[in-house]
C-alpha cells in the first residue's frame, strides 16, 4: 500500500506557514516595543533638557528675591531696603548651633552675661514679611534687601540655597553695602528722634521718577541707627513704630506713587 506522503508534506507546509506567521508577528511586536521605547526616551530627554534650561535660567535671577510676575522695564526705578543692626546671632547651645532669641535662650544668655532683650530675630522676620508680601515687591519694583547684623557673621556656609534649585535665597556680601546701590539713588534713614517729621506719601511724591530709593530701617529692639551713608534722616510718625509698621507705611506710599493696586 502506498503511504500518503503528499498529505504529510501538506501538513509540514501548514506548520511552516504557521511558524512564519508567528515570526512575523514577533517581529512586528518587537518593532512596536522598540518604537514605543524610543518615543518614551525622546520625551524623557526633552523633559530633562527643558528642566535643565529652567534651572540654568533660575540661577541667573536676582539673589534673595522671590520670583514674581513683573512688568518691570529697564528704565523703571525701584526700591531697596537695608535692615540695620539686626539682632541675629548664632551660638552653640548644647550639641547644636542655634539662632539665639530672648524666649528660648534667656537662661543661656544670662549665664553668658548678655541681655536677652537684645536678641530679637523676630524683628527681622516681621520686617522681611512686610517687604516681600507688599504689592511693590509683587509688581517687581523691589530691587534688593540687605540685612546688616549687629555683631557676628550669621551664615557659616556664606549662602542659603533653595531646596532642589540653584536659586540662592540669601548670601553674605562684603562691606560697604553702598557699593551695591544704584548710581542714581537717595538713601533715607528713619528715626523717631528725628526733627524732620514728614508724611510718607508726600515725601516720596516729591522725589524724582528717575531716582532709586534706599530706605534704611533699624531692625533692633532699642536704640537708633547711626550710618554715614544716609542722605536724609526722617520721622514718619509722632510715635515709635516697629520696623514692620515703618516698612508698611513706606511700601503703601510707594504703591500710590507708582500706581500699584
Amino acid at each position: 500500500m502506498v503511504r500518503p506522503y503528499a498529505i504529510k508534506e501538506k501538513k509540514r507546509k501548514k506548520r511552516q506557514e504557521k511558524y512564519d506567521r508567528e515570526e512575523e508577528e514577533e517581529v512586528i511586536v518587537e518593532e512596536e516595543k522598540s518604537a514605543k521605547r524610543s518615543s518614551i526616551e525622546k520625551a524623557t530627554k526633552e523633559a530633562e533638557d527643558k528642566e535643565e534650561e529652567e534651572n540654568e535660567a533660575g540661577a541667573n535671577d536676582l539673589v534673595g528675591i522671590p520670583i514674581a510676575p513683573s512688568d518691570k522695564k529697564p528704565n523703571k526705578t525701584g526700591v531697596i531696603f537695608v535692615l540695620e543692626k539686626a539682632s541675629l546671632e548664632v551660638a552653640k547651645v548644647g550639641k547644636s548651633y542655634q539662632l539665639l532669641n530672648s524666649d528660648d535662650h534667656a537662661n543661656f544668655l544670662r549665664k553668658n552675661k548678655k541681655n536677652p532683650a537684645d536678641y530679637r530675630p523676630d524683628i527681622v522676620h516681621q520686617a522681611l514679611l512686610a517687604i516681600l508680601d507688599s504689592p511693590v515687591n509683587k509688581a517687581g519694583r523691589l530691587q534688593a534687601v540687605y540685612v546688616r547684623t549687629e555683631k557676628v557673621q550669621l551664615l557659616q556656609k556664606l549662602n542659603i540655597t533653595a531646596v532642589g534649585k540653584h536659586e540662592k535665597l540669601l548670601r553674605v556680601i562684603k562691606n560697604p553695602v553702598t557699593k551695591y546701590f544704584p548710581v542714581n539713588s537717595r538713601n533715607i534713614g528713619f528715626s523717631y528722634s528725628s526733627e524732620k517729621l514728614v508724611k510718607m506719601s508726600k515725601y516720596v511724591d516729591a522725589v524724582g521718577d528717575d531716582v532709586n530709593l534706599v530706605f534704611v530701617v533699624g531692625a533692633m529692639a532699642h536704640g537708633k541707627i547711626e550710618t554715614e551713608y544716609t542722605d536724609d534722616f526722617i520721622a514718619i510718625s509722632g510715635y515709635p513704630l516697629s520696623a514692620a509698621m515703618c516698612i508698611a507705611r513706606v511700601t503703601e506710599a510707594l504703591a500710590d506713587k507708582w500706581n500699584i493696586l
